[in-house]
């Protein structure tokens, strides 16, 4: 299993990955907007500029990863809540496991399900105030 940093901003994903590329070097493995989603019509021309889903590999195993948060979905940044433990077991099952396990007594933020994206993903809050991702994708 590989365990990824994940960030969350407030309208400045883009230009704080702009500038870890920039100390790091590499290239995005990702980089997206929020009008790459379905239903994008539906938001603010603030979040349709705001990214939704960066990565720059700034190791052989480690892959920075981040998201402007988009206040009409019911998220709100503050300091604190900017940083996920993002977790990519390698089946769909591992994933189901360490979701229920993990997320027990916790706040789901989003359900496993499948994604418009290829992933099966879920967040949530742990019952310590830890937030998590978990992504399986077979393809990795």
């Amino acid at each position: 299993m590989k365990v990824n940093p994940y960030l969350n901003f407030d309208g400045n994903a883009e230009e704080a990955f702009l500038f870890y590329k920039s100390v790091f070097g590499g290239e995005f493995m990702a980089h997206m907007k929020m009008t790459d989603a379905p239903d994008s019509e539906k938001l603010s021309e603030d979040e349709k500029n705001r990214i939704m889903h960066i990565s720059l590999p700034i190791g052989s195993d480690t892959i920075l990863m981040a998201s402007d948060t988009p206040a009409s979905s019911g998220h709100q940044w503050n300091a604190g809540n900017n940083n996920y433990i993002s977790l990519h077991p390698t089946s769909r099952e591992e994933a189901d496991r360490l979701f229920n396990g993990l997320s027990a007594g916790g706040t789901i933020e989003m359900p496993m399900e499948d994604q418009f994206w290829g992933d099966y993903f879920g967040a949530f809050t742990d019952k310590f105030g830890v937030m998590w991702m978990v992504n399986y994708n077979p393809k990795y």
